[in-house]
């Protein structure tokens, strides 16, 4: 899967290019609120849409932007436990500080878990949104 950042700049650039693309409220509803036989407004398709539908699609989309967040989270705690291992053994090897090689491997147990932690917690995240998704 790709990078959680490079996935959640991708939606924003689609959401930007959406709304920079979509026609202003005033140009589009001022003709449709009008019915043929000029008798009044018009109920837009939009607008008959029923309000759970409404609803349930700003659900998802919130709760897919928590994901986005949570995968965010798990990718840098994967870089810190990557850089952990680094610092522990440049203390432990190379500078040969003993003193500070058992709180060192404290610290990488402690993101290790979270990370654990994390990664569960997207699973089950990641299949909430899907029963949130709309049937296709």
């Amino acid at each position: 899967m790709g990078d959680p950042r490079n996935v959640a700049h991708a939606k924003k650039v689609k959401q930007e290019k959406h709304h920079k693309n979509a026609p202003s409220a005033k140009k589009t509803r001022a003709p449709q609120n009008l019915q043929a036989g000029g008798e009044g407004p018009a109920t837009p398709a939009a607008e008959t849409a029923p309000p759970a539908q409404t609803a349930d699609a700003a659900k998802l989309e919130k709760s897919l932007a928590v994901l986005a967040q949570l995968k965010d989270m798990e990718f840098h705690s994967r870089a810190n436990i990557e850089r952990l291992a680094g610092v522990s053994l440049t203390i432990e090897d190379e500078l040969k500080q003993k003193a500070f090689v058992e709180s060192i491997g404290a610290v990488y147990s402690a993101e290790e878990k979270f990370h654990s932690k994390i990664s569960e917690l997207i699973g089950a995240y990641q299949a909430e949104c899907d029963h949130l998704k709309p049937p296709a």
